[in-house]
């Protein structure tokens, strides 16, 4: 029956009998095409009938959909229009990794970070009603996990007080990509009311309309008073409803009849609503269901077996963010003061390491980025020692607070940022390239980056010591490149960087483990064109190592940077700016990502295309030779 839907309107010519074998079939393609080529599993089959739903009953794309993070959205995707090309998903020139206007009209807002759905669909919804398109619907679908975000209030706050019909979909599976956290959550799961009172209701608010007595100042009062009235019998107060906007649920959503049924029900009630679904993150798929958290993006696997298809990687140096966890926890257990706090990452970030180590020290504070580093200053400057630890992409949403609650103060906090530089796959609203550049202006800040696991190790180490200030270390997504990576823990003099090779004829100055891929180049550029080049681990951004760079600037009338982040405003630039204002000129020739928003892939051809791999390091390097 699939087979004869390219768009939601194929589906809207099926009986609402008919959905549920949609849904199957739906179901099993998600299986099928992600067993084979990786990607956001567990998310998207738990929204297979929501998705059938929502397209059988609105008319999309004239009607909006605004999906939340975009991890869900699978099944919309093979709804409308990409089903035949669903096997490139997340692949170099292929279907994006998350929604994006760019890509579809169906998909109606940038998708990948957490909580922006209720305050972009209120802003369509407001612009439909000044425009004035009235038969034009806008729908929101959010999880319980971006429910914790602040972004997600403020929306609440403001939908309460704007006019508009926004449709608020709450997708609650108790799950973000961990498990969910906070008061919200339990708060989500213990919520009842009854489908029944909020039917009637609709039906005797319709008739009073018709009849005068009702208007909608009355209309706001009696909700009001309504409110307290359910408030009391339920002997719970709903929060939604305390903020004047209608709150149908819980209900199952997995039942894709009567999800179809309510949403034709609640389609033209004015005013904002809410509509509360419970679903399983994984439905569909045993051992989804059962380890969610695994399933959220397992990789490749055995669609009938379950089993997950995995290579040995015994041999293989670690991954960055287990060389962190497992360095936190070693620290934690010789300073006391040590805490580790993630915005809802502990398994990604592996501070799930010291969870387990040290439960009473690890504090996962929900999808929070702005909260988690204003926690960490209040900590702080109460005597302890943070490491918080947030995905580069992700701390652009804290930027004020690390500002504002941590550098101002010079505060002992340790920021760490995973999956800074080009993350691959995940695209643009992903890759960690800003830090650098974002970062570098702020005073009080020590910022760096390691050349492998033994310098994240000692980096880690000198910035708990007492007097370091406000500390950022960025280290890469994926593997480094030590196999024995355990190195006793050091200090690293702050802004000190390192001469890693002699030169004469050109000198590369790089920072962090791109350094690494620079090395290669500069070694082939020496055995294939007889170069002598020097090369330079710069370690820190912030401060600069100026011994480094006035022996630099003196030495070479070339020199070649490389980094892992924007052009604009990052290593090579403050490189730049240290030439100049010392009175050096030579000619200084910077690598790293143009400006512009860089697509997905894989990391090794996200490189080739930004001109960041060996090969064009090499070309670089040998240019005019």
């Amino acid at each position: 029956m699939l087979n004869s839907i390219s768009y939601p309107e194929d589906l809207r010519k099926l009986s609402v009998e008919q959905l549920p074998e949609i849904c199957e079939e739906l179901r099993q393609d998600i299986i099928r095409e992600l067993s084979c080529n990786p990607g956001h599993f567990a998310a998207s089959l738990g929204t297979v009938e929501l998705t059938v739903a929502l397209h059988y009953v609105y008319n999309t794309p004239y009607d909006r959909i605004v999906w939340d993070v975009g991890h869900q959205a699978y099944g919309h995707k093979m709804l409308t229009g990409r089903r035949e090309a669903f096997s490139t998903n997340r692949k170099f020139k292929g279907i994006r990794p998350f929604p994006s206007p760019e890509e579809s009209p169906y998909d109606t807002f940038t998708c990948g970070h957490a909580s922006n759905s209720i305050s972009a669909a209120l802003g369509m919804a407001v612009a439909a009603a000044r425009k004035g398109e009235k038969d034009r619907h806008v729908v929101a679908v959010i999880g319980d996990g971006s429910m914790s975000g602040g972004l997600a209030f403020e929306g609440l706050n403001n939908a309460s007080s704007t006019a508009n019909n926004l449709l608020i979909i709450l997708n609650d599976n108790d799950m973000a990509i961990d498990r969910s956290v906070g008061g919200m959550k339990q708060y989500l799961f213990n919520l009842t009311t009854s489908n029944r009172y909020n039917q009637l209701r609709f039906k005797a608010s319709k008739m009073l309309f018709k009849m005068g007595i009702l208007n909608e100042d009355r209309r706001k009062a009696l909700i009001r008073f309504s409110n307290s009235l359910k408030s009391i019998a339920a002997q719970q107060q709903n929060i939604f409803e305390g903020m004047n906007i209608r709150y149908f649920g819980p209900i199952n959503g997995h039942d894709v009849k009567n999800l179809a049924r309510i949403l034709r029900d609640i389609k033209d009630m004015q005013g904002p609503k809410i509509l509360h679904l419970h679903t399983v993150k994984g439905k569909g798929f045993e051992p989804a269901e059962k380890n969610p958290d695994i399933w959220h993006a397992p990789g490749r696997f055995d669609p009938e077996t379950g089993e997950r298809i995995t290579a040995d990687t015994s041999n293989l140096p670690p991954l960055y963010q287990t060389v962190f966890g497992e360095t936190l926890t070693e620290l934690a257990g010789m300073n006391p003061n040590i805490v580790g706090v993630t915005p809802a990452m502990p398994t990604g970030c592996s501070m799930n390491i010291l969870m387990k180590a040290m439960p009473d020290r690890a504090f996962d504070v929900g999808i929070a980025e702005g909260h988690a580093a204003t926690f960490s200053g209040g900590m702080a400057k109460e005597g302890l020692q943070p490491f918080c630890n947030i995905y580069s992409s992700f701390m652009q949403r804290a930027y004020d607070n690390v500002i504002h609650d941590i550098a101002i103060q010079k505060l002992p906090v340790v920021l760490c940022l995973d999956r800074a530089g080009l993350v691959g796959e995940d695209g643009p609203t992903h890759h960690g390239v800003f830090d650098l550049a974002y970062f570098r202006p702020i005073p009080n800040l020590t910022i760096s980056s390691p050349m492998n696991e033994h310098e994240l190790r000692r980096l880690m180490y000198t910035a708990q010591l007492p007097g370091k200030g406000t500390f950022v270390i960025r280290y890469p997504r994926g593997r480094g490149v030590l196999a024995d990576w355990r190195c006793p823990l050091e200090e690293i003099p702050v802004g000190k960087g390192r001469k890693l090779k002699e030169g004469k004829d050109l000198a590369v100055i790089t920072l962090g483990p791109i350094g690494n891929i620079a090395a290669r180049a500069i070694q082939r550029a020496e055995k294939e064109k007889g170069l002598f080049i020097a090369h330079y681990d710069l370690r820190f951004l912030k401060p600069l190592d100026e011994a480094l760079l006035h022996e630099a600037g003196r030495s070479f009338g070339r020199i070649v940077t490389v980094e892992d982040g924007v052009l604009k405003g990052g290593m090579g630039s403050a490189v730049l700016e240290f030439m100049a204002d010392n009175g050096y000129t030579p000619h200084i020739e910077r690598i790293g990502v143009p400006d512009l928003f860089i697509e997905h892939g894989t990391v090794q051809e996200l490189y080739r295309l930004c001109g960041m791999d060996e090969e064009a390091i090499y070309n670089t390097l040998i240019k005019n030779k």
